[in-house]
């Protein structure tokens, strides 16, 4: 079986493959954010929040996930 020496194309540093970066909270301001938003993400697969509250929004997805994950029946 022959070796794969393909590179990764996860997070990337070459610029490559990049995703729209956006502040989100002035485009969910927008009346039509919202629509703009998902057809980023539909067409792109990822938005990156460039936004001054960017950190804060992870945060708050962090906390989300970890709830999902103590209230999940196993």
């Amino acid at each position: 079986m022959s070796e794969r020496h393909k590179p990764h194309n996860g997070r990337d540093v070459s610029g490559q493959h990049k995703v729209k970066r956006v502040d989100l909270d002035d485009l969910t301001t927008d009346p039509n954010g919202d629509e703009f938003l998902r057809d980023d993400v539909r067409l792109g697969g990822a938005v990156e929040d460039v936004g001054l509250q960017a950190g804060q929004h992870g945060k708050e997805i962090e906390n989300l996930i970890r709830n999902d994950e103590e209230n999940r029946i196993t």
